[in-house]
């Protein structure tokens, strides 16, 4: 199968595209490349030939012969979200739709939507499932709401959208990130050997690792038109559901020596509970491998390998909001977050520190 996949120079899609190569595609990768300098570690042994294109400037003749488009090319996170709304909405919605679009003109019959369960925003006592009502608390999440119900609309014989509702991330990831509680987490008790949370940790959050979504995405890609066809699924177990102060209290396990406290209510309201059922009901071979404990074992011995300093942690690159502020401050990305020619007495490539 011939698949179009954005976003392969991102956390997941550097660990998605060579897995797809090694079952036999032909992915042809696009990504814009304002995330290229987070290199953290040699994690894989291919990676797909990659068109450095923004989402925005993706054309007909990009998408000639696709049979399905993975769409993983958004601006992440919450913060990021809260501080340009605009763009964001620019970007994640309209650029999104816009792809969907090109692809269902083009004749690509299938188009998977990396949506997020941070769609439910605030729940109740109770599981949230697929039929529960969406209530987005920000921007990156009411951009996920709105291409879903503009996917559901171009929905037809021809075309057909699945959405993954993802948990948050977590695990290693040669494109690494932070910026995501498990792993932020982790990089502190590496790097000071103390966890200090600024709330009580009793939110919930469920949780997924990074190689367990690309299993979803190609369990969805393989899987019987019928058994996918316009529809949403939450990527996880239902077993990953954690409090915060459990997620805190795991990972100080895996640092030994790690030293944990916790503080007062936070500010933070977002927490919801998510059942999994449907996505292992409609793809029986989907099954989350990973939990938070092996995460983050996996994070503590990585991170003794490759002898994760602050320095590293604390870098620019491997946090999506730092990173597009230095792009932004340095002029090579302008407000609308296009690519700017560079200067001629720019240097051609910036190194990270020692």
């Amino acid at each position: 199968m011939k698949i179009l996949v954005t976003g392969t120079e991102g956390y997941l899609g550097s660990l998605l595209a060579p897995e797809l190569l090694r079952r036999g595609h032909t992915v042809l990768a696009v990504d814009t490349g304002y995330y290229k300098a987070g290199w953290l570690y040699a994690g894989t042994d291919t990676t797909a030939l990659t068109l450095n294109k923004d989402l925005r400037h993706i054309t007909a003749a990009d998408l000639e012969g696709v049979e399905a488009v993975v769409h993983m090319a958004e601006l992440s996170n919450d913060p990021l979200g809260q501080l340009l709304p605009n763009i964001t909405y620019d970007i994640n919605h309209a650029g999104s739709v816009r792809l969907a679009q090109l692809a269902r003109a083009a004749g690509v019959s299938r188009f998977v939507y990396m949506s997020s369960c941070s769609v439910y925003g605030v729940g109740g006592a109770d599981f949230v499932d697929e039929t529960s009502p969406v209530n987005p608390q920000t921007a990156y999440a009411e951009c996920k709401v709105l291409v879903e119900r503009d996917l559901r609309e171009m929905a037809d014989g021809r075309f057909s959208p699945t959405y993954l509702r993802n948990a948050t991330a977590f695990g290693a990831s040669p494109r690494m990130r932070f910026d995501i509680v498990l792993n932020n987490l982790s990089g502190l008790a590496r790097t000071t050997g103390e966890i200090r949370m600024t709330s009580d940790g009793t939110p919930w959050r469920p949780l997924v690792h990074a190689l367990d979504i690309g299993q979803a995405i190609i369990e969805v890609l393989e899987a019987p038109r019928e058994a996918v066809h316009n529809e949403a699924f939450n990527v996880g177990s239902t077993a990953q559901n954690y409090r915060v102060r459990e997620i805190a209290e795991i990972v100080a396990e895996a640092f030994p020596g790690c030293r944990l406290s916790f503080g007062e209510n936070g500010a933070d309201n977002r927490s919801y509970r998510v059942n999994f059922d449907k996505i292992h009901a409609a793809l029986p071979n989907f099954r989350c491998a990973w939990d938070a404990r092996r995460g983050a074992q996996q994070l503590a011995a990585l991170f003794e390998r490759i002898d994760l300093r602050a320095s590293d942690f604390e870098w620019r690159g491997y946090t999506r909001l730092k990173q597009l502020e230095y792009l932004l401050h340095t002029g090579q990305i302008d407000r609308d977050f296009y690519w700017q020619a560079p200067a001629a007495s720019a240097p051609v490539l910036e190194g990270r520190p020692a």
